[in-house]
């Protein structure tokens, strides 16, 4: 890789770091290929990416944005998941772990604000944007259904009783 190439991955780490929620940062030692790609697809459903990344690029790109910590997570073979929504990576990330041992969690960093594994699996608890956005709209169309299930409610009675008298005129 010459200096060139370098710079175009530095380049583009830093925008795949400011536009994600959140970055999760892995270990893949000894995983295949097929399960590579699993995992990859499993990402891709949730809007996610997942990239091996060389550890002094990654370091490069990030600037020292995230301090030391942030720094001692890029070593040994890392793969980082990220996605615009902070939740979707880390989800799917610790998900895989727990059902593959040759990939684990190490940490993450939403920001400049470094998460230990601790962090990453509580963050991959909370719901999606998208599972957040479904409860509010659930929300906001309540009221206004029993707002019109109430106005229905005197027409349909009075409609009932015109049936009523209606039928027993006939007979």
């Amino acid at each position: 890789m010459d200096r060139a190439q370098k710079q175009d991955a530095i380049e583009t780490l830093k925008s795949d770091f400011a536009g994600a929620g959140a970055v999760v940062v892995t270990h893949y030692m000894g995983l295949t290929v097929a399960e590579m790609t699993d995992l990859r697809g499993r990402l891709r459903n949730e809007g996610a990416q997942l990239k091996v990344v060389k550890n002094t690029l990654a370091k490069k790109a990030l600037d020292g944005s995230i301090g030391e910590q942030g720094d001692a997570l890029f070593k040994g073979p890392v793969a980082i998941a990220f996605a615009p929504d902070p939740v979707s990576a880390a989800k799917i990330a610790t998900e895989y772990a727990k059902g593959n041992d040759k990939f684990s969690v190490i940490g993450g960093f939403m920001g400049d604000q470094v998460l230990d594994k601790a962090s990453v699996t509580a963050l991959a608890t909370l719901p999606s944007l998208d599972q957040l956005r479904a409860k509010l709209i659930g929300l906001l169309q309540a009221p206004a259904t029993k707002v019109a299930g109430v106005l229905q409610a005197p027409a349909g009675q009075l409609a009932r009783v015109f049936n009523a008298y209606a039928t027993k005129d006939a007979a």
